[in-house]
Formats: structure tokens, C-alpha cells, sequence
């Protein structure tokens, strides 16, 4: 399936690494330029240089930044759009809320989690949502994690910023639709990525089992059998920034691999 994406200005926040560096690898296999933004410059460098061993003729533009600070996202945005021109699609992957439990939530546990995960993301959408509706054209995706809807007890600071990210995608999806804008977001449940390696590692000390037995007990919940890969999400990203999905606008999809089986 063409999904006519060649030549396309990608912009990815996070995407030096997990679900946003598959979501990169993906986008220039369809033939666009991509825009890696996240905090650390090791890391955006490492993910460059696997990028263009992978794609040797790729346009790959990297900008160190953080986000929770609006001044350095417009730099950020104002940077790859010098490098690779407008930017097409916006792609939002970065930023995490550390879990807390329940009787270690303070005021700031809460203000921190929507510094990480709420405004890592509107910082961004903000400038380069504002200038695709100039053009009257464009797509943005957030990858949102499930806990915005399913509430748990230690990820509620964090569950509560992703709820609010949902919120915003699908407001913002009908307030740019005349526009020509699309918003959409992405609830993936658990996937294979570093962020998730670490958690299971803490997860095993705490409970003084093996990693190979939190793996374990994890995938036997799932109703697929299986962790979702950070392609299978990726894949779901591609799609919904293409033409292909040109109706397709203000929805929060889920990819838990049916592991809450909620309407929603």
C-alpha cells in the first residue's frame, strides 16, 4: 500500500529511541525526511547514525531539547522546518510521569507529571499546529499511554497528564478540522521498549523474583499471547498520518492487545 508519504516532513518528539525511533524507521522506508527531537544529544546522535547506516540517502535532523520548556520546543520546531522545510506531520513520543505510590503523592508529584508527559506535548503542538492550519494542511499523533484510561493506583499523577493529553487531541482535532488538520492519539499498553526493560528490572527487585518471571506473568495477562513491538505501533502511526486515514480525526485509539476490553 502507497501511503504517500514520500517526501514528507516527519517531526518526531522521542525519537532517538523506542516507539518514536521505530516510528522514524518507518517513515523513512515510505520515503520521508524525518526531524528527531529529544533531551539528550548522545542519544539523537546514536539514533542518527543507525537511521542513516539503515537509509544512507535519508534526510535525518536532529535537535536536543526540552520540551517542558515552550521557548526551546519553538526552537526546536523553527530549526527542522530551516532544515527540512514545513513540517507535515507531528509525531509526539517523548516525555514519561514517573509511577508513585499512592501514599508518596504530593502536590508537586502531580505538577511534575504534567510538566513530563502534559506539556512535553502541548509545547510543541501548540506552534506547529498553529502553522499547519496557515497551510491548511497537516496530521499530528499522540502516543498517549493507556493509563489516561484505565486508572491505576500507581500511575494516577501520570494517568491524570495522559487523560488531559486526550482530552486535548480530541478538542484540538475538532477545533482544526475546518483547517484541514487531523489529530489523532495512540494508547499503547505494554511494549517491548527500554522504558518498559527498566520497569520490569524494578519491578523484580522489589519483589525479588527474576526478570524472566515478570516477562513472564506480564505476557500471561495478555490476551494476545504477546508484548506489542514498538513497529506494531509504529505501523498504526504510519497509517494514520497518511491520506489513507484522511477521515480518520479525533480518536484515542487503544493497543493493549485487548487486555481492557472497555468501550471508549
Amino acid at each position: 500500500m502507497d501511503l504517500q508519504l514520500q517526501a514528507k516532513h516527519v517531526l518526531i518528539t522521542g525519537g532517538s529511541k523506542g516507539i518514536g525511533l521505530a516510528c522514524a524507521r518507518g517513515f523513512l522506508q515510505e520515503g520521508a525526511h524525518v526531524s528527531l527531537v529529544s533531551r539528550q544529544t548522545t542519544h539523537l546522535q546514536h539514533a542518527q547514525q543507525v537511521l542513516l547506516a539503515e537509509f544512507p540517502q535519508a534526510q535525518v535532523f536532529t535537535f536536543a531539547a526540552d520540551l517542558t520548556q515552550a521557548d526551546l520546543a519553538l526552537a526546536a520546531l523553527v530549526a527542522a522546518e530551516q532544515a527540512l522545510g514545513p513540517v507535515d506531520v507531528l509525531v509526539n513520543s517523548a516525555g514519561a510521569a514517573k509511577r508513585t505510590p499512592l501514599d508518596e503523592l504530593t502536590p508537586q508529584v502531580w505538577a511534575d507529571a504534567m510538566q513530563a508527559k502534559y506539556f512535553t506535548y502541548i509545547n510543541i503542538i501548540d506552534p506547529t499546529i498553529k502553522r499547519m492550519a496557515q497551510r491548511r494542511s497537516g496530521s499530528v499523533i499522540n502516543i498517549v499511554g493507556n493509563g489516561g484510561k484505565v486508572a491505576s493506583p500507581t500511575h494516577l499523577a501520570g494517568g491524570s497528564a495522559n487523560a488531559a493529553l486526550l482530552l486535548a487531541s480530541v478538542g484540538l482535532a475538532n477545533a482544526y478540522a475546518s483547517q484541514g488538520v487531523r489529530v489523532n492519539a495512540i494508547n499503547p499498553g505494554l511494549t517491548l521498549t527500554d522504558r518498559l526493560q527498566e520497569g520490569f528490572k524494578a519491578d523484580a527487585r522489589m519483589r525479588g523474583i527474576s526478570m524472566d518471571e515478570v516477562l513472564n506473568q506480564a505476557i500471561a495477562k495478555m490476551p494476545l499471547g504477546r508484548i506489542a513491538s514498538p513497529e506494531e505501533i509504529a505501523n498504526a502511526v504510519l497509517f494514520l498520518a497518511s491520506s489513507k486515514a484522511s477521515y480518520v480525526t479525533g480518536i484515542c485509539m487503544s493497543m493493549d492487545g485487548a487486555l481492557n476490553p472497555i468501550v471508549v
